[in-house]
């Protein structure tokens, strides 16, 4: 099995049924003396009587037989098929038709598709938009103009990239090259049940949201950006986002302007998942983004968060319970947990 992953963070997926897992080990139950897929749809058994396989070969040489509901033995194939259309996606930069994908891995089209998005989480289709606009994401942090950046990420043409991601970028490529030039941020400090809070928003929302910070934080982040203190729209739309910090609930209703690597974005989508109340572990989050051995760098992304309490890292602790890191400090985060937890 390619890159292995530890019995805890199998037990998190196993545990979770989650079918993005299939593939990359089995679940054997000692007690009934079968092994599965970790989406199987059976009871869970006990922790005790788990053990974790690299393959089905293995639960086989252990004296395991397969599962009848979930098949793992079918498992390899899906794998390959998956592995191989991702192999052909990368190297074309571009998504490519369905039909052809699928015919190459023998599958139906539609029996392909599932197939893909169990694994990834992601269609083809979506899976090769979100890798173009990584890459843009990189290329618009390293290219000297927006053109080349654009052409840079694989895209056949400006407005192709324009087109894709209308409504994700926030400001527009060229704010987000030179520092937020031409971009109009509207900000204010206000006093809160926290201490003294930055909010920060574009005509699109919330593009910082942070503690014990002013005006210098915001030229720091955005040089060539004209900042503006208050303003009407800014008013109502600051008035929200207190309500929201002073009593925790849900914030989708608060617009975001926000921008990161696809990874960094899936991670906080993530986070905002996580009901008020509630904790994940560092671990938790990583397997919940598909990536369970990328605990450090979930960790990563879940500090590269620019809006606190809207995008809520505050839930996020440690395996062991200990409260963990958090950029504003531990005394905000333990007030943050507590008044959710009420």
């Amino acid at each position: 099995m390619s890159d292995p992953i530890s019995d805890d963070e199998c037990w998190v997926a196993g545990s979770a049924r989650d079918r993005r897992f299939d593939g990359r080990f089995i679940i054997g139950v000692l007690t009934t003396g079968i092994y599965c897929r970790p989406s199987c749809p059976a009871r869970h058994p006990k922790r005790e009587n788990v053990r974790f396989f690299a393959s089905p070969a293995d639960a086989r040489a252990a004296g395991l037989r397969a599962c009848l509901r979930c098949s793992p033995d079918d498992v390899s194939r899906d794998e390959r098929a998956v592995l191989s259309a991702i192999a052909a996606i990368q190297s074309a930069g571009q998504p490519l038709a369905l039909a052809a994908l699928a015919e190459e891995t023998g599958y139906s089209p539609s029996h392909f598709q599932r197939v893909f998005t169990r694994h990834t989480g992601l269609s083809p289709a979506a899976y090769a938009r979100a890798l173009l606009a990584e890459r843009a994401a990189q290329a618009l942090s390293a290219e000297q103009s927006v053109t080349e950046a654009i052409y840079a990420a694989g895209y056949s043409a400006p407005s192709r990239f324009y087109e894709a991601n209308q409504g994700r970028l926030g400001m527009t490529p060229s704010a987000w090259v030179n520092g937020g030039k031409g971009a109009a941020i509207h900000w204010a400090v206000v006093d809160t049940s926290l201490g003294r809070m930055l909010v920060a928003a574009t005509s699109k929302g919330v593009c910082r949201l942070s503690f014990n910070e002013g005006r210098e934080a915001l030229e720091a982040r955005f040089p060539e950006a004209e900042l503006v203190e208050g303003g009407d729209e800014f008013e109502a739309l600051l008035a929200k986002v207190v309500a929201a910090v002073e009593t925790p609930g849900d914030f989708s209703h608060i617009p975001l302007d926000v921008k990161g690597t696809a990874f960094q974005e899936a991670v906080w989508r993530e986070l905002r998942k996580i009901p008020p109340g509630e904790t994940r572990t560092y671990a938790e989050l990583a397997a919940a983004v598909g990536k369970p051995k990328a605990v450090r760098a979930a960790g990563s992304a879940n500090g590269s968060n620019h809006v606190s309490v809207l995008i809520p890292c505050h839930r996020v602790i440690r395996t062991g319970g200990g409260l963990g890191g958090y950029a504003w400090g531990l005394d905000i985060k333990r007030k943050l947990l507590e008044k959710e937890a009420k």
